[in-house]
């Protein structure tokens, strides 16, 4: 209270603060030129020739493919157009990233007729895509899967 006047004091009302909301297009330009970045380095820089890029531990400690071994390898095939090659060093990160490509253009287009967008990845793809790299990784391993070990 006032002790002058009697009355309570009034209690200003508390400050908003516009949230810190970073633009989508900001965020779609940053991660653009990231894996831009990337790229270009997977592209002048032979993986197969240079000493750049760190190995598979799991390929060094068991001798064994894992299944990412030769990712970047087929990366770097497919963008200089070897798809073959690309498919041969690592057949199962060059179809998940088409299937990523594909989903990404779709969610775009269902992103501009103002439709709600689900995530890029669902969350019920995440078992099967595991168990398929598992399998993936095991058989690339037996003389019956060779034909996909890079």
């Amino acid at each position: 209270m006032n002790p002058q006047a009697g009355s309570p004091t009034p209690v200003p009302p508390p400050l908003k603060r516009p949230p810190l909301a970073v633009p989508l297009w900001f965020g779609m330009a940053t991660l653009a030129l990231l894996v831009l970045g990337g790229l270009l380095v997977i592209y002048f820089f032979d993986p197969a020739a240079t000493a750049l890029y760190p190995g598979c531990a799991f390929h060094r400690v068991t001798g064994l493919n894992c299944p990412g071994c030769g990712a970047t390898r087929g990366m770097h095939a497919l963008l200089h157009g070897d798809w073959r090659r690309a498919l041969k060093d690592n057949a199962l990160v060059m179809l998940t990233g088409v299937v990523l490509l594909a989903r990404a253009g779709w969610l775009g287009v269902e992103r501009q007729r103002e439709r709600p967008v689900p995530s890029l990845i669902p969350t019920w793809s995440l078992i099967p895509w595991l168990v398929l790299a598992l399998v993936f990784g095991v058989v690339r391993n037996l003389p019956m899967g060779a034909w996909l070990s890079p």
